[in-house]
């Protein structure tokens, strides 16, 4: 008996067969979920996931209308699933315009095609667009968030301005044919800021961080296999502070301290009073406090303080002098 053939399938390759469950409520009153049958991963082969998604056919606009008509009034999966695999191949065009971020294309495809599904979700055939239109800001915006996300560690771009900086920034390089400079000229860098609508200081720093490539590990090793050590080993604290100096400032703090002590004794009592509640306690008087107190004028306590003073100054000078603290004039 000859045997029984398989039934032909009539499935897409498996390049392009389900890879996840995307659920995607329609946006009219029924709340049926859509379940894409394509792979939204195409990092595993790339080349095969590229040539699978040009056999999907495009749309007509009038074909198009009415199945964008069909998800959101009747929650139809089949029908939203069209719209999403006739522009596959519009997200794989805008996603190669990021390739000069050195992150994986397969994985910026993908980003891109969850934009995509959300633009099918938010869109609304009435408002007389095409689809295609409409999906390229959601695809976009997807990516950008997608790079910025990952292309450091820290964020590159917290404003709008910042963003647009970030990715229009080697373009108008090229244009410039600066591309290579890592320091921009000054004219550049103008010219750049003009264009872009953000400071010129926001220009070099953006450019200085893409030119790095990005973050970098600190524990990259360097020196060779024959030892060596760290990239950390090698970066000086620009705020660090030598035990000589710190012990030097702590020496000449308690010279200068009794400097003061000294000269205070030249001053009266009333004067060193108020010197003290004026220039040095930790929550200092107002004249008119200190004039209660000595049942006299806020002008009268200002004029004691100013005499007190210069004649504290004067003693301090002569004596930092003397004790070698300072030059002699």
């Amino acid at each position: 008996m000859a045997k029984a053939k398989a039934p032909k399938t009539t499935k897409k390759s498996t390049a392009v067969k389900k890879a996840v469950n995307t659920k995607v409520k329609a946006k009219g009153t029924h709340t049926g979920n859509l379940s894409l049958t394509v792979a939204m991963s195409p990092e595993q082969g790339l080349s095969s996931y590229l040539n699978e998604i040009r056999k999907f056919p495009m749309l007509k606009p009038d074909e198009e209308f009415m199945l964008a008509k069909r998800w959101v009034q009747h929650g139809d999966s089949q029908a939203a699933e069209r719209m999403v695999t006739s522009h596959l191949r519009l997200v794989a065009k805008i996603a190669m315009g990021y390739r000069g971020y050195g992150l994986p294309i397969g994985e910026v495809i993908s980003e891109g095609n969850v934009g995509l599904m959300q633009a099918v979700k938010k869109f609304d055939p009435d408002k007389g667009f095409r689809l295609s239109t409409y999906a390229m800001w959601w695809i976009r915006a997807a990516i950008q968030e997608y790079v910025l996300r990952s292309w450091s560690l820290v964020k590159m771009g917290t404003t709008a301005a910042q963003k647009k900086l970030f990715f229009n920034l080697r373009r108008l390089k090229g244009e410039m044919k600066a591309i290579d400079d890592n320091a921009l000229h000054p004219d550049h860098v103008a010219k750049i800021a003009t264009r872009l609508n953000v400071k010129e200081s926001e220009v070099i720093s953006m450019n200085q961080r893409m030119g790095g490539g990005g973050d970098a590990s600190l524990n990259v090793s360097i020196g060779g296999e024959d030892g060596g050590g760290q990239w950390q080993d090698w970066l000086e604290d620009e705020n660090f502070v030598g035990q000589d100096v710190v012990l030097g400032n702590a020496q000449e703090h308690d010279a200068r301290m009794d400097l003061l002590k000294d000269a205070m004794k030249d001053l009266n009592e009333r004067e060193q009073h108020i010197l003290s509640e004026r220039r040095l306690a930790e929550k200092p008087k107002t004249l008119e406090e200190l004039a209660k107190v000595y049942s006299v004028s806020r002008e009268r306590i200002r004029q004691i303080e100013a005499r007190a003073f210069e004649k504290l100054q004067a003693a301090m000078v002569a004596a930092a002098q003397t004790s070698g603290l300072v030059e002699a004039g």
